[in-house]
């Protein structure tokens, strides 16, 4: 590791083993007795005993989840196949099996499940099953359903020159989009499952001999190492395989973007795609990191890097400004200019309350305003919002219950709040500004130093996936330093991030 960086730290080995270990949890024969008591009081499961070829036999059965699977499909390309056309039907059961994987039945996807835990995996992710009872086998048919939600455009990280399609909920709709962009077998998709209960499904992107293989072996021991009952939300995953799990920084990149999910990948970092979650999550991740935006590398280099600097600027500005107003009004009144200081003094003659309660109160205001705007249906909530920062905060200023200025100091942090790309970030950043104005109330500006001084230690000595948090400033170059705050020239970036300890770090001749 380089030593030549801004603050020196360890770096951690990431490189552990991986021991995947699955049990079954149904230990029963299949057979479709078996299956009806595994799916008893399911009014979606449907078991209908069929005669194929048009032969009457018994031990043959067909069996689907409804709402999970094409009834079209299942009566065309199943069903129909197999009771009208395979005549003469092959009297033993494996032989049946066999017929049917060689292309009796027209499914492009078909497998043999032998087990029960197979077979109720593969009809809960949208299969129809053709169950031999004297075989004590299944054959599994993939029929899943189409009505699931259509590519929409990004609502959340919007774009002018990039990508109009967003992740969904389906997780091969996900991975297509990802691949309609990274035309190669490189490529490489690991799938496994999340939940006891729920069996979600999980899908590992990344791009063979580009990816670090000790991050990819780390995170595959952290996903297998969950054992909760189900995954239905970000944070049953998030909270599970960080290294800081209590920590209030974000430690894995959220993006809605294929587009932006692919150029990571193409960067040397690892992708998580999880079925039901319209999201994708990137590891490692940094600080710097959550400084840009995907829309930096569609911009002229000079142009992205000054809103770059804009971006580092307005997060100093939210974490610090409050404070500063605070230590300065009760403890520092000789910083501030003459004339700005009777302005400020003429402005509290007439308010009952100091500056820091005025403070802290028009900050718990503006959390409140932003919780019942998040909350609200979106008409409702932008006018609780123009209700709050107009008639509210005038009415409050007309009434001498605060100060024009900690009125201005208040907005101005919050708008330079909202500048921040990742909102997981800008949580972060706010609650490191509660903290920093109460240390500015008991310390003046010594305190919010102290503040500062124990943010930068906390966060120099977080790792993720084997990264450190504020690489490249711990332990790259200037030349690493300067572009984690300006964007250099595309044509001039030969190489890869140098703390993602890639195998192929050029990305261009």
């Amino acid at each position: 590791m380089s030593t030549n960086g801004i603050f020196k730290r360890r770096k951690k080995d990431c490189a552990l083993p991986y021991h995947p270990e699955k049990n079954p949890k149904f230990n029963f024969p299949v057979s479709a007795e078996n299956l009806k008591k595994l799916f008893s009081d399911c009014a979606d499961f449907i078991l209908r005993p069929v005669w194929p070829g048009m032969e009457p036999r018994g031990g043959v059965s067909v069996c689907w989840i409804d709402g999970l699977v094409s009834a079209v499909d299942v009566s065309e390309t199943v069903i129909r196949p197999l009771t009208e056309r395979l005549h003469p039907f092959p009297a033993s059961a494996e032989a049946c099996i066999e017929l049917l994987l060689g292309g009796g039945v027209w499914c492009c996807n078909a497998r043999r499940c032998e087990s029960m835990d197979a077979l109720a995996e593969a009809l809960t992710a949208g299969c129809c099953a053709v169950v031999f009872d004297r075989a004590g086998a299944a054959v599994a048919f993939e029929v899943r359903s189409s009505s699931t939600r259509t590519v929409s455009t990004p609502t959340v990280e919007k774009t002018v020159k990039g990508g109009k399609d967003a992740f969904v909920e389906t997780l091969r709709t996900n991975t297509a989009l990802v691949r309609r962009r990274l035309r190669n077998p490189a490529l490489k998709t690991l799938m496994t499952t999340v939940g006891r209960k729920s069996d979600t499904t999980i899908n590992i992107m990344y791009i063979d001999g580009v990816a670090n293989p000790d991050t990819l072996a780390l995170l595959r021991q952290r996903l297998d190492e969950i054992d909760i009952d189900g995954l239905t939300a970000a944070g049953n995953l998030e909270q599970y395989i960080v290294d800081r799990p209590n920590s209030p920084f974000p430690q894995l990149i959220h993006t809605e973007r294929p587009d932006k999910f692919s150029a990571e990948l193409l960067a040397g970092r690892i992708g998580i795609l999880v079925d039901g979650l319209p999201l994708g999550f990137l590891l490692p991740a940094t600080l710097a990191h959550f400084m840009k935006v995907a829309e930096d590398r569609a911009q002229h280099f000079i142009v992205a890097s000054a809103l770059s600097l804009l971006r580092w600027l307005s997060f100093v500005i939210s974490a610090v400004f409050p404070a500063l107003l605070v230590a300065v009004c009760m403890y520092h009144q000789e910083m501030v200019p003459h004339k700005l200081l009777l302005s400020i003094i003429e402005a509290k003659q007439r308010v009952p309350f100091s500056v820091a309660f005025e403070v802290l109160t028009m900050l718990l205001a503006f959390e409140l305003l932003m919780e019942a705007g998040m909350r609200l249906p979106d008409p409702a909530g932008d006018t609780v919002s123009i209700i709050g920062a107009l008639v509210v905060g005038q009415s409050a200023v007309d009434a001498r219950v605060v100060s024009p200025i900690s009125v201005i100091v208040v907005a101005t942090t919050a708008i330079c709040g909202f500048t921040l790309p990742s909102r997981d970030l800008g949580a972060a950043v706010r609650s490191v500004r509660f903290l920093l104005v109460l240390l500015a109330i008991v310390l003046g500006l010594f305190g919010i130093a102290v503040g500062l001084a124990l943010l930068i230690w906390y966060l120099c000595s977080m790792d993720c996936f084997g990264v450190a948090y504020t690489s490249p400033l711990c332990d790259g170059g200037w030349h690493e330093n300067l572009k984690a705050f300006l964007r250099p020239s595309l044509t001039k970036t030969k190489l890869r991030e140098h703390a993602l300890h890639t195998p192929d770090r050029r990305n261009q001749r």
